[in-house]
């Protein structure tokens, strides 16, 4: 099952206001009656995006494993071509050694030679000549294809070793991501239904207010063209939507599913991870970036969105919050800027 489908089930808690998918252990107990609900609920803002970014982390391997695979596949079908060629090649050269065996050890040269006839043996010279440098031609087709199955079987098992750590390590993170949204479920667990009416209450006055923000800044004209434009405007159309761990559309999203397809609306084609897609576009520096380009956090990279203009941008936070246009420098919550890339 995929990581977006496995969470379905599991996230129906984290698409409330309340929601709390952190994956990160809590460092100090929630219940201590000295912390304020504010501060409850800047503590959990911090671990969603925590909890965000080792999900882009399980999304990047998904992007790895796939292309990983794909190459194996490859390298497979390119096995059995090659073993087939070799078992023709094979068949081909026994026929040859029963020739040879029948016509006995002096080969079939040798008894043409001293055969009775003289001239069978001159009119057969030049056929024989052309037969033995065909079968000559034919071992060497040989030992060349038994050089490259023994290399392709080689490539092979490489790459089989290299589908299974990224499988394994797609897994561990899975794996980490449920534990951890078991403790954050445990967190909630631990509070007050008083407490969690009044974290519910902040919290939905905060995605209000993000909402008329954005909005109201959607509406006004984008500094942008062509291509850029495109993307930026299809980003716009999803503020409000739900951010989801591996969502790319069309209700749920997480920060890469959004700029995927996003530029997918222009023509353009990303992976569905943030690490990814830095390797595609033109690189910008962060005081020459335009509307309409991509902007990335984190080392490893955690987060991506699209400027906006006025240092703003569009993308899909962490769990528990909606896609939306909010405020960036060089900074994005705790994680530095590193990149912008210009498609």
């Amino acid at each position: 099952m995929s990581f977006r489908g496995r969470h379905k089930r599991q996230l129906a808690w984290a698409l409330t206001s309340t929601s709390l998918a952190a994956l990160l252990v809590v460092t100090a107990p929630i219940s201590d009656a000295a912390q304020s609900i504010a501060a409850v609920q800047a503590q959990v803002t911090t671990l969603q995006i925590q909890a965000s970014a080792i999900a882009e982390a399980a999304q990047a391997s998904q992007v790895n494993l796939i292309a990983l695979t794909r190459s194996l596949n490859s390298v497979q079908a390119q096995d059995g071509v090659q073993t087939s060629i070799l078992t023709a090649l094979k068949k081909t050269i026994g026929l040859l050694a029963a020739e040879q065996y029948k016509n006995g050890s002096l080969g079939q040269g040798m008894t043409l030679m001293f055969s009775s006839d003289p001239t069978r043996y001159l009119n057969s010279a030049q056929s024989l000549s052309v037969v033995e440098t065909q079968n000559a031609v034919r071992m060497r087709k040989f030992a060349a294809a038994d050089i490259a199955l023994k290399s392709t079987a080689l490539t092979l098992n490489q790459k089989v070793a290299l589908v299974a750590a990224a499988k394994a390590k797609y897994q561990a993170q899975e794996i980490a991501a449920q534990a951890k949204l078991a403790q954050a479920q445990k967190l909630l667990a631990g509070l007050t239904k008083a407490e969690r009416a009044r974290l519910a209450a902040l919290q939905a006055s905060q995605d209000s207010a993000y909402q008329k923000k954005s909005l109201a800044l959607a509406k006004g004209k984008i500094a942008a063209t062509g291509a850029e434009a495109i993307a930026l405007k299809y980003a716009l159309k999803q503020i409000g939507s739900r951010y989801m761990f591996g969502g790319a559309g069309m209700v749920f999203w997480d920060c890469s599913g959004l700029t995927m397809r996003a530029l997918q609306q222009a023509g353009i084609s990303i992976p569905h991870s943030a690490s990814a897609q830095t390797a595609y576009g033109k690189r910008v520096p962060l005081n020459q970036i335009r509307p309409g380009d991509l902007v990335f956090f984190g080392q490893p990279i955690s987060h991506v969105g699209i400027y906006f203009g006025s240092g703003q941008m569009v993308d899909a936070p962490h769990t528990g919050a909606r896609v939306r246009i909010e405020s960036f420098g060089n900074y994005f919550g705790g994680e530095k800027f590193v990149a912008a890339r210009r498609f």
